[in-house]
């Protein structure tokens, strides 16, 4: 698995998550099967198959979330030098083929989120512009062809 760099407030909210299925949601999942296994025969019993696979995939969640944390790394937004793009910087770019001008937030795989403008630094776009400074053009493999993105701001 990568390593994951988070701030220390995304760092305490996968901590309070991880918490949260553990504490409240594991204990659910074991009433919802005590209770369906006292409805009788579980060969035929829905309820009890359903109540099986929920646990399944809360216990995958769990394994899922304590992955991503043991391997996160905090990252000191008061640090990051501005000076190149790098990990959990935002940067300004315009795609040169179309004129359009996006920003984009640096993160780890587990916060990338393209509707909050966030991509991870192992996506083609985010592998492309690390180490850029600005005025730099980053040119980045994509399915219909290399794509070019002029960098025109970095901050925090």
């Amino acid at each position: 698995m990568n390593v994951n760099y988070v701030t220390s407030e995304t760092f305490e909210k996968m901590q309070a998550e991880l918490q949260q299925m553990r504490s409240v949601d594991r204990p659910a999942a074991a009433r919802a099967i005590a209770e369906a296994r006292e409805k009788g025969d579980l060969r035929e019993n829905a309820e009890y198959d359903a109540a099986k696979e929920a646990q399944g995939i809360l216990e995958a969640k769990i394994k899922q979330m304590e992955a991503v944390i043991a391997n996160s790394r905090i990252v000191d937004t008061n640090t990051i030098d501005t000076s190149t793009v790098s990990i959990l910087t935002r940067v300004k770019i315009t795609n040169l083929a179309t004129k359009k001008t996006m920003q984009y937030q640096i993160v780890g795989e587990s916060e990338a989120d393209l509707k909050q403008g966030k991509i991870s630094a192992t996506s083609p776009i985010g592998k492309g512009l690390i180490g850029k400074a600005v005025g730099e053009v980053a040119e980045v493999q994509a399915p219909t062809g290399i794509l070019k993105f002029k960098v025109e701001e970095i901050s925090i």
